[in-house]
């Protein structure tokens, strides 16, 4: 109808009751909304205005979904204001084995996160507590553990043990990184070693597992942590789910690889929500330095 052309296009979102909702593409018109402006939570479909969900350390305020954070957004939850100084930002990954496309990746990654690797490492305070992190980012590469992030880890690992302060690793990440080889799969023979070392050297060791952590990082140091926290349903395990089922042709138990599974069956030592993980670190360092003779306030 020509009269169809002249109506006034509304200026503002209905927002509808949930039995009335439709689809976000059905609701408006996409050219409406800016990109970035809201986001759908992947559990339960609820949509969320961004600025509110970043106040909400990106958990999802009606179901409790955690999305995925960066690196620098770890940081920032983790340690006080300024406090952090990265060790060992320049080592660069070489495509050592030329595997084809390996560098133009690589580049990708760096200019998509502006980081130089996989994960960050350095050292800072919590509540006023030095500690030493080494904090991986999904958006690299899926954090793939190739020779630099195997290497950094180690670094970081050796910092604790000269510093004598408390090691946090905070895992997410797809695995080794196929592009290396047999040099990926040797950084968890050589991060596991550098733990021992550690543990001989009386630092504790906390491993906080996030969405996803799989493969070689969850088989070497991720797994061994002298306390394991979990964010609420990260998805956890060495090989996927079907392939494990076609392997040992059984069904798997309903949330198999599920934080809460591994609670369950007492391979994870507690799940963390977000919003409790730095004060919970801190407490359990306290508890370490405390039995070791140190008096922290």
């Amino acid at each position: 109808m020509l009269k169809d052309l002249f109506k006034t296009k509304p200026k503002y979102i209905t927002v509808k009751s949930e039995q009335d909702f439709q689809p976000w593409e059905e609701a408006i018109e996409k050219k409406e909304i800016p990109d970035g402006l809201w986001v759908k939570c992947n559990r339960c479909s609820q949509i969320t205005y961004n600025k509110d969900l970043e106040r909400n350390l990106k958990v999802c305020p009606k179901c409790g979904y955690h999305f995925r954070i960066s690196s620098k957004e770890r940081l920032a939850l983790l340690t006080d204001e300024g406090s952090f100084q990265e060790i060992d930002k320049n080592l660069k990954t070489v495509n050592i084995l030329d595997f084809p496309d390996y560098d133009n990746r690589i580049k990708k990654a760096v200019k998509s996160t502006d980081l130089t690797e996989a994960v960050v490492t350095g050292e800072a305070m919590m509540n006023g507590i030095p500690v030493v992190l080494a904090v991986m980012d999904f958006g690299f590469m899926g954090a793939s553990m190739g020779s630099v992030v195997g290497e950094k880890i180690t670094r970081a690992a050796e910092y604790a043990i000269r510093k004598k302060l408390p090691f946090i690793a905070v895992t997410a990440s797809g695995g080794a990184r196929m592009q290396e080889g047999i040099m990926s799969l040797m950084q968890m023979a050589k991060t596991s070693q550098v733990l021992n070392r550690l543990a001989e050297a009386g630092c504790v060791y906390i491993s906080v597992l996030t969405d996803p952590t799989t493969g070689g990082v969850f088989a070497s140091f991720a797994a061994l942590g002298d306390i394991i926290i979990a964010e609420p349903n990260a998805l956890i395990g060495f090989a996927g789910a079907r392939v494990i089922q076609q392997t040992i042709r059984q069904t798997l138990p309903p949330g198999f690889q599920t934080a809460e599974f591994l609670l369950e069956h007492g391979f994870v030592d507690m799940i963390v929500p977000r919003k409790d993980l730095k004060s919970t670190l801190t407490q359990l360092i306290k508890f370490h330095l405390n039995g070791g003779g140190v008096d922290v306030q």
